[in-house]
């Protein structure tokens, strides 16, 4: 849908004009945000990680949002280019035959297509939640303690994964949409991009690792890159830059406070993460998510109850079947 829009749109519309640069940064955030759901799906079924499973399904929401936010945005970058009482054109004028009721139905299918998958995934996922209550239980053993500690492990795991979306969601519209080549806020753009990037991936070793000194600098990395955002919101209403964020202010300050959120909570849950280091959870955190679980197989109907061990490499037990 959203591709069709888009090439309804191209060739109406002169792209390189930074008020239309609205639907090409649509479609190149809603391809990304797919591929990333993709992999962050098959990601947490391959780790059996019932944690990033409700996160899918908040990510999800959230671009229920996004979708239903780029309806107002390309209205605004369609219309209003010209005084429609007085000089009526279908490309930047509302009404039958314009550009803008030609994309309308496209771009309001998106949220209700995504809206139904949202609900389906919500039964699946609760399916899959109790599926996957054994795969901890392996991985750490029954103490409670080990298994809190874990559960924060994959917390931030799964945070590092979402920081790194929506890191690029925000430098994607900023690069695409809003800034010159030639301006100093570009350069800066861009030479943000390795620094948070090189930081997400240090932390998540660091935090695996139980590496302290390593952490650390994540740590003070992260407030850096707070400051970082809280900069960006502010040029987005700043009065002297506030006309270059007209077409893409919504979604931008949603990307930005959202991005903002996930890395204070990132940098939070570090610190939890940092107090467990050297309890005896490191073995876990590597070898976690190494085991492949065998199929259980019983053979009830021929009176020879056989279980293969789900965790232990397929020995089979006595005749009897076990609580696993």
């Amino acid at each position: 849908m959203v591709a069709i829009t888009f090439r309804k749109v191209e060739v109406r519309v002169d792209f390189h004009q930074s008020v239309y640069r609205t639907l090409p940064c649509y479609l190149a955030l809603f391809a990304l945000a797919e591929v990333f759901e993709l992999f962050m799906a098959f990601d947490a079924l391959r780790l059996r990680n019932t944690i990033q499973l409700v996160a899918i399904l908040l990510f999800h929401l959230t671009l229920l949002v996004f979708a239903a936010i780029q309806v107002h945005e390309t209205k605004s970058a369609l219309l209003n280019r010209v005084n429609c009482v007085t000089d009526f054109n279908l490309t930047n004028c509302p009404g039958p035959g314009s550009l803008w009721a030609s994309v309308l139905p496209f771009l309001v299918v998106v949220p209700c297509v995504i809206g139904a998958a949202w609900l389906v995934m919500m039964f699946w996922i609760k399916e899959l939640y109790s599926e996957f209550g054994w795969a901890v239980f392996h991985v750490v053993g029954a103490n409670p303690k080990m298994k809190r500690m874990y559960q924060w492990y994959q917390i931030m795991l799964c945070l590092l994964k979402f920081d790194f979306f929506f890191f690029v969601g925000v430098t994607m519209q900023l690069l695409i949409v809003v800034l010159s080549k030639n301006t100093a806020e570009f350069g800066v753009t861009i030479a943000a991009i390795p620094v948070v990037l090189t930081l997400l991936a240090l932390c998540g070793i660091a935090v695996q690792r139980e590496i302290k000194w390593l952490m650390s600098i994540s740590l003070v990395m992260m407030l850096a890159s707070l400051s970082y955002f809280l900069y960006k919101l502010v040029r987005i209403y700043e009065p002297s830059s506030k006309d270059a964020y007209a077409t893409t202010r919504a979604s931008l300050t949603i990307f930005t406070i959202v991005a903002f959120l996930l890395l204070f909570a990132t940098f939070a849950v570090g610190l939890r993460c940092f107090a467990d280091f050297d309890r005896g959870l490191q073995p876990s955190k590597v070898n976690g998510g190494s085991y492949a679980p065998v199929v259980t197989k019983l053979d009830v109907f021929g009176g020879n109850m056989m279980q293969q061990g789900s965790y232990s490499g397929g020995v089979a037990l006595a005749p009897r079947i076990s609580i696993e």
